[in-house]
Formats: C-alpha cells, sequence, structure tokens
C-alpha cells in the first residue's frame, strides 16, 4: 500500500541521477530526457553555475521572511526586467505567479472579469485553476472563481464579444503548451493587445512553460512584438529549485501595497541565487544564438521524417509539439520511446511534446532524431 494520494499517473520506474540531459534509473538504466522535467531544468541537470551558486548560499542563509529587505530579490527582478518598465514579486511556482497577477488585475482595475482561452492552463490553486479553460481540470471542484470567461484561441470573435470595459484583465499563453503546442497567430495577438489597451484591460502574458529562453529568447513576448501589463515565470527560473516570480508594469505597484498579498517562502535567498544564477547564464553572449542553431536542427530533423503517424509539427525554440493521429498512437509512441531511452512528454490529447534543455548538443539532437525516426517510421 502507498502512503501517496494517487492524484499522479506515475511511470512504473524511478529517475535518481543525471548530469546534462542524461538521467538514470534506479536499474541503472539511462535515458536521454527530452522533457526537462517539464520544462523546468533548462539548464540541464547539474548545471555547475547553478550548483555552485546554491552552495554559497547555503553556507550563509537559506530563509529568512519576507520582514527584511532581500538584495537578492532586488537584484534578480531588475535583471530580469532589464530596460523594461516592470517590478517584480516572487513566490514558488507558476500557479501562485497566476494567482499573484489576478489578484493584483482586479485589485487595479477595481474589476472582476478575466477573460481567457479555451484549452489553455494556469495552473491547479483555485484561482489559476478557474482560469484554466479546460473542462476536465474543473471536474469535480465546482464551484470555481467567479468571472472568468472562456474565449476560443486565436480566434478575433471572441476577442470582439468578450473583451469590454467591464474586464479586467486578459490572462494569455503565447504558445498553450498544456493544450498541445499550439502557438498563437501574431496578428491576432496584436489585435488582442490592441483591444486590452482600448477598452483598459491589462494584458496578462503566462510565460511559466514559454520564459526563460525555452522559445529561443529569454521571454517569448520578446518575438510576439507586444509588451504585456503583467507577465509570470516559473519553471525554468530556478532550474529545478522551486521558484515563481510575476512581473508588472511599475504603475501596478501602487495596487500592492503592504499587506495585500505576500508568501512565507516567496523569494528565499536559495531560490533568488539560483535564478540569479540562471539569468546571467542566459544573458551570456552567444547562448540564445547556440539555443536557436539547435531548434533549427530538430526542426529541419523532424520536418524530414516521413510517417503517416504524423499530423502536424509545430512550436519554437525548443519547445516541440509533434501531433499524432491519435491519442492511442501518443501512447504507443511514448511507449517505444521511453524503451529505447528517450523521455517525451505529453501534451494534449495526441500531441508528443520536447523540451530539452536549452544546453542540448548537436549528438544528443541527432541521437533523439535517429529514435524519433526508428520510432515513427516503423510501420
Amino acid at each position: 500500500m502507498s502512503h501517496l494520494f494517487p492524484n499522479y499517473a506515475r511511470k512504473p520506474f524511478e529517475i535518481v541521477k543525471g548530469t546534462g540531459l542524461t538521467v538514470e534509473d534506479q536499474s541503472g538504466k539511462a535515458y536521454l530526457d527530452f522533457t526537462s522535467g517539464i520544462g523546468v531544468v533548462n539548464l540541464g541537470h547539474h548545471y555547475p553555475a547553478v550548483e555552485t551558486a546554491l552552495a554559497q548560499q547555503a553556507a550563509q542563509l537559506w530563509h529568512m521572511p519576507n520582514l527584511y529587505e532581500n538584495h537578492l530579490q532586488e537584484e534578480v527582478a531588475a535583471d530580469l526586467a532589464g530596460e523594461m518598465d516592470y517590478v517584480g514579486y516572487f513566490c514558488n511556482s507558476g500557479a501562485e505567479a497566476n494567482e499573484a497577477a489576478i489578484k493584483l488585475a482586479r485589485k487595479y482595475t477595481g474589476k472582476s472579469k478575466i477573460v481567457t482561452f479555451q484549452q489553455s492552463f494556469h495552473g491547479r490553486t483555485y484561482g489559476a485553476m478557474s482560469a484554466t479553460g479546460q473542462d476536465s481540470i474543473h471536474a469535480g471542484f465546482q464551484p470555481l472563481v467567479p468571472d472568468f470567461h472562456y474565449g476560443i484561441y486565436n480566434d478575433q470573435t471572441s476577442i470582439d464579444t468578450l473583451i469590454d470595459p467591464q474586464t479586467a484583465a486578459v490572462l494569455v499563453e503565447l504558445i498553450q503548451g498544456e493544450g498541445g503546442v499550439v502557438p498563437a497567430e501574431k496578428k491576432w495577438l496584436h489585435a488582442l493587445a490592441k483591444k486590452c489597451s482600448e477598452t483598459g484591460a491589462l494584458l496578462m502574458v503566462d510565460e511559466v512553460q514559454t520564459g526563460m529562453g525555452r522559445t529561443g529568447t529569454l521571454f517569448a513576448f520578446q518575438q510576439f512584438d507586444i509588451q504585456p501589463d503583467i507577465f509570470t515565470l516559473a519553471k525554468g527560473l530556478g532550474n529545478g529549485i522551486p521558484v515563481g516570480a510575476m512581473l508588472g508594469k511599475q504603475k501596478l505597484a501602487q495596487a500592492f501595497g503592504a499587506g495585500t498579498h505576500g508568501s512565507t517562502f516567496g523569494g528565499n535567498k536559495l531560490a533568488m541565487a539560483a535564478a540569479k544564477a540562471v539569468i546571467t547564464t542566459m544573458k551570456a553572449p552567444g547562448f540564445f544564438e547556440t539555443v536557436n542553431e539547435r531548434s533549427e536542427e530538430l526542426f529541419a530533423g523532424l520536418a524530414a521524417i516521413t510517417s503517416d503517424k504524423i499530423v502536424a509539427v509545430r512550436g519554437l525554440g525548443l519547445m516541440v509539439g509533434i501531433q499524432l493521429i491519435s491519442p492511442e498512437v501518443l501512447t504507443e509512441v511514448s511507449a517505444a520511446l521511453e524503451a529505447k531511452g528517450l523521455l517525451t512528454l505529453r501534451a494534449g490529447q495526441n500531441v508528443l511534446r520536447l523540451l530539452p534543455a536549452l544546453t542540448v548538443s548537436q549528438v544528443e539532437i541527432q541521437q533523439a532524431l535517429y529514435l524519433l525516426r526508428e520510432v515513427l517510421e516503423n510501420k
């Protein structure tokens, strides 16, 4: 009998160690990890700069509450904002970051209506779950937090009919990750941003999965020519150390005065040390040039695979979705790849999701493509 709730459908093996993109289970079997812990370990396992930063901070102080100044929070917020007009709030996860964004939007605007989109995923806490546009995530947990409205992704009519002067904010993923690795159309996204500006609604971008380099730039919105009022981060921000962040325009700071929101563990010194090391690594010259080279190699290799199991390949950077012909085929392909030593993810009903670490090598890209060809071209 397990002493755990059965809320996870776990694989029948345990990953016990890893370096870079190679991990090993308890029996000694090695795998090429193209999951990055669901887009978390974006620099790979055992990344030296992050380990060094954690060890140095652990030797000084692990935790103090947010009753005192925290220079690391200030530095990480400044590093994330760069030359942009944002201030930061730190928490422990993507769901918490989105909860903070929802609260800030309602507090600042004095309105409650928030528009999100069908097949979106924003987390599993009550506010974030209510923002999530998936009935399967809502099942059994009604009543949800009120006044969330779900539009159709990449649909102009939804923008025109749902966003109005009573709307506090719109929350959108630039690529719907859990929904099937579906990118936003740039024209639609620009229309969305324009409608928000016209109605006074805040534009909030959920960058929990797309941020921290996953799409080939530090933030995905940098490739879509928009600047959100609020954006959220987590996953890759700490390279495996739990940390989330919400960044909002300076003008919003007045709505989050002392006592309006907080977290005991949020922005603790260990998490901030890890985040600073991650950001420093990603801002080094040439980092994203290499990431985008690997992305081109991966997409080119996938385009060369001839298989009647594949419907479409889509994504951006090193966030890749291979849409297969059915959920059953996805189950078979995932299992076959795992047996051959390649770890992948599911997304939506029938999408094989690849999220290799941004530090993936050319050799590892070719190794993964070889295994994918073997499985997908197998008649």
